[in-house]
């Protein structure tokens, strides 16, 4: 029960999938269709911690973080 609820590994994922996401935005040439990919990603990520947990506090933050990523997925769209 305990291997089923931890969300490290989907936290290390979401941590690297921000770091792309960065890098891509920061980098020369920046563009909205790569950076779809590890936002999508980011989301998928966030979805799986969701259902894992089983803590309001980490349900409240996930709320958070995918309200964040629907607002980084319009703007990434604007930027196409």
């Amino acid at each position: 029960m305990a291997d089923r609820l931890d969300c490290t590994e989907e936290c290390v994922r979401l941590a690297a999938h921000l770091d792309q996401f960065r890098h891509l935005a920061e980098g020369p040439g920046a563009g909205g269709t790569q950076a779809q990919l590890p936002a999508q990603e980011m989301n998928r990520e966030a979805n799986t911690i969701g259902c894992k947990a089983n803590d309001v506090e980490i349900a409240h933050a996930v709320v958070i973080i995918k309200e964040e990523l629907e607002r980084l997925r319009e703007q990434v769209q604007n930027v196409e």
